[in-house]
């Protein structure tokens, strides 16, 4: 991992499961250029390190993250071609996650607002506070959703109320998220990591080149022919039959024991 101890971010890892916590409590984790360079910077790491399986996001104090610092924004002069890259800066996050080849959870332990909804939508799975809040207000200050949000959150929680979400700018809590497929549980605050930590450390134990894999493959599926798909997925099995993972799959299951894959 970098050396370097990141202004924005706690990066803790425990074992296999690498937790990196949003540090701005202060600003309610509000996004600077800072924060998005930093998390970027964690990311790639985490991919590079074969000894990380599983990410773990959430946030420092009482949010997740509020979206955009918008005292930062009213204070700063910022050029045309500066706000174009700073909002490239906010995809480049989005897309770095949903295509990481590790599996990325949110916890998300408070507000979720704006940015901080797009980069949960991005991961893998989104844990929930039961109290926590998650929303799209973009249309209530007059700009736009980013991140592939638009196209990904009617995926999870279909059409129509992907509009009603989008649209109308309408936060939601933990409970009724997990109930509409946005959020895959909600938990009380104090329980909230521990249960997203459990959910990574079972991700963590599975066959990494097997997670990957699939990963790609689960998030081009709507855009996928069948024909492509059935073929990508033949290459895939094919690719894992290839590794030492599948051989200990294999040996694993005869001695009926737990496997323990090495991602090679």
């Amino acid at each position: 991992m970098n050396s370097a101890t990141p202004e924005t971010l706690i990066i803790d890892r425990q074992g296999a499961v690498l937790e990196i916590r949003f540090n701005r409590p202060h600003r309610l984790n509000a996004v600077i250029e800072t924060l998005y360079a930093e998390l970027l910077s964690a990311l790639a790491d985490a991919e590079a390190d074969p000894g990380v399986r599983c990410v773990i996001l959430t946030g420092e104090g009482r949010a997740f993250c509020v979206g955009a610092d918008m005292k930062e924004h009213g204070g700063a002069r910022r050029t045309l071609f500066q706000r174009r890259q700073y909002l490239q800066l906010g995809n480049d996050v989005c897309e770095a996650i949903l295509r990481h080849p590790k599996p990325v959870i949110a916890a998300v332990n408070g507000y979720a607002l704006g940015a901080g909804a797009e980069m949960a939508v991005s991961c893998d799975f989104i844990v929930m506070a039961e109290e926590a809040q998650i929303g799209f207000p973009e249309t209530s200050i007059g700009t736009c959703v980013g991140g592939g949000v638009s196209k990904l959150l009617p995926q999870l929680v279909g059409l129509n109320m992907g509009r009603q979400l989008l649209y109308t700018g309408r936060r939601i809590d933990g409970r009724e998220a997990a109930r509409i497929g946005l959020a895959t549980s909600s938990h009380t605050g104090e329980t909230l990591l521990a249960e997203a930590r459990r959910l990574a450390e079972t991700l963590a134990r599975q066959a990494p080149v097997s997670i990957a894999m699939l990963k790609r493959l689960v998030n081009q599926g709507s855009d996928t022919g069948l024909e492509s798909q059935l073929q990508q997925e033949l290459d895939a099995v094919f690719t894992c039959s290839t590794t030492d993972d599948w051989q200990e799959g294999v040996d694993a299951f005869a001695e009926k024991r737990a496997p323990e894959f090495k991602g090679k």
